[in-house]
């Protein structure tokens, strides 16, 4: 049983350590599909996308900072991958800004290969999640399904020359709560 760290792992994988590569997919690429298939509800997709996630880590690996942990620098790379998809299926610009990308409306999916819904509820909020602009949603991806901290969800999030600030993530993630709270009202016990 491998018990070495992802960072441990990582270098090892840096320098050229296979069974390395092995333990790391093994550790995240369940929680990977998972974050892909609550972001596009189907398995298929999902897939494909930890695929290319790991495909790209593959290729970005020699540029690894060791200093930085693995899991947000991971799920980085994971969630510009689900921008590029969503860029792919909406035909938005390469380019596109959060606020663009945050007009996009994921459409209902009632394909064979839909995410299997457990109940009502569940479902609503799901398609309340899907309906917060995408600079909200991915913040709440990552933060509540993925236990990322606003910290490491700013490192995740700021791409090439763009630094995103934890405070921007927690305004983000404010908001968002914010809408979910008043979209699901009436799913909130009251106190007796």
């Amino acid at each position: 049983m491998i018990t070495e760290t992802d960072e441990a792992l990582m270098q090892s994988y840096v320098a050229g350590e296979s069974r390395a590569f092995d333990a790391l997919f093994s550790r995240y690429a369940a929680r990977l599909h998972a974050f892909f298939s609550r972001s596009f509800r189907s398995g298929a997709v999902a897939d494909d996308l930890v695929q290319t996630t790991f495909l790209k880590v593959h290729a970005a690996r020699a540029s690894y900072d060791p200093e930085l942990p693995v899991r947000p620098w991971l799920f980085g790379i994971a969630a510009r991958v689900r921008v590029d998809e969503l860029r792919r299926r909406y035909r938005a610009a390469e380019r596109a800004s959060d606020e663009e990308l945050g007009e996009l409306t994921l459409p209902s999916d009632d394909s064979p290969d839909r995410w299997p819904e457990a109940n009502q509820e569940a479902e609503r909020v799901r398609t309340a999640i899907d309906t917060l602009p995408e600079a909200q949603r991915i913040v709440v991806l990552l933060h509540r399904f993925e236990g990322l901290t606003f910290a490491e969800i700013a490192e995740a999030l700021s791409l090439e020359g763009t630094k995103l600030t934890e405070v921007a993530v927690r305004v983000r993630a404010f908001r968002a709560f914010a809408s979910l709270r008043e979209k699901l009202a009436d799913l909130v016990e009251e106190p007796s």
